[in-house]
């Protein structure tokens, strides 16, 4: 009898022990998924977070600031203290930090037509300054500036982009027809005095560049940030860089696993 009673007690603390099993089952099931959607919760948190305000990827579509930026060159562009917004919205706010003369800088253009669209031009001219244009020799504030970095074609010396702004009757305004005013408003004795808050961006690339002189100041809150590292260059044609060719893209890429001489490696891990 004895016997008995403790085999059906023992069968009971077995039924009970599965039971409590088949429990922890389940409830470790769901602990999985919830420990899931908050760890992938946090990773697009810190995605959001390091892309709005910290570092950027970007790749160079022109060969506007040749031979600096090449077409098909990836960048970190680093907005730390540049500007701060959501990413894939057009929600931002400026920050603390002002960029310099001669400072590479990524911006949204101000040309609402295009929906502003991003650039990556050289700073040349901050608030207060006198800038001229002669045979291609910027001055700033009467003295030339050293640009190593610039390329002309000497046999254009004489454009009207080359002798600014004293030749801009002769420049068109496709981009921002309303700069041709603006412009005659801010000259000064031959000179062009950059307002307060704004920036006057030019790429060094001077004959095969759509900056500045064609459409006007940058305003202090379009100012994205400035690059700090090459971290890829591929050659390929300029339309694969352009927004919207996802595919030819992809192709790219493709075709520089299969074929590493299309990458640049000279150029990997450039610091600006």
């Amino acid at each position: 009898m004895k016997a008995d009673v403790e085999e059906a007690v023992a069968a009971d603390r077995e039924r009970l022990e599965r039971a409590r099993e088949e429990h922890r089952g389940h409830a470790t099931a769901k602990d999985k998924v919830w420990r899931e959607v908050v760890s992938w919760f946090w990773v697009i948190v810190a995605f959001l977070f390091i892309e709005g305000t910290l570092v950027q990827a970007r790749v160079i579509p022109s060969g506007s600031m040749e031979k600096t930026v090449l077409i098909g060159d990836h960048l970190i562009v680093s907005r730390f203290g540049y500007d701060a917004g959501i990413p894939f919205t057009p929600w931002h706010v400026p920050l603390w930090r002002e960029p310099k003369r001669q400072q590479i800088t990524v911006f949204r253009a101000p040309l609402a037509d295009q929906g502003f669209p991003d650039f990556i031009k050289r700073c040349i001219g901050v608030p207060g300054d006198r800038i001229k244009i002669v045979e291609g020799k910027v001055y700033v504030n009467g003295d030339l500036l050293n640009e190593p970095y610039a390329i002309h074609n000497p046999s254009n010396a004489d454009s009207p982009v080359e002798n600014f702004p004293a030749r801009t009757n002769d420049m068109v305004f496709a981009d921002n027809p309303d700069w041709r005013t603006e412009l005659a408003k801010q000259v000064r004795n031959g000179e062009l005095v950059v307002p307060a808050g704004e920036y006057f961006m030019m790429g060094d690339n001077r004959d095969n560049s759509n900056d500045g002189r064609y459409w006007g100041f940058v305003p202090r809150e379009n100012i994205i940030g400035t690059p700090v590292l090459i971290y890829m260059s591929i050659e390929a044609p300029e339309d694969v860089w352009e927004p919207g060719h996802v595919g030819e893209r992809f192709e790219t890429y493709l075709n520089a696993v299969i074929h590493p001489g299309e990458i640049r490696w000279k150029r990997l891990f450039h610091i600006f």
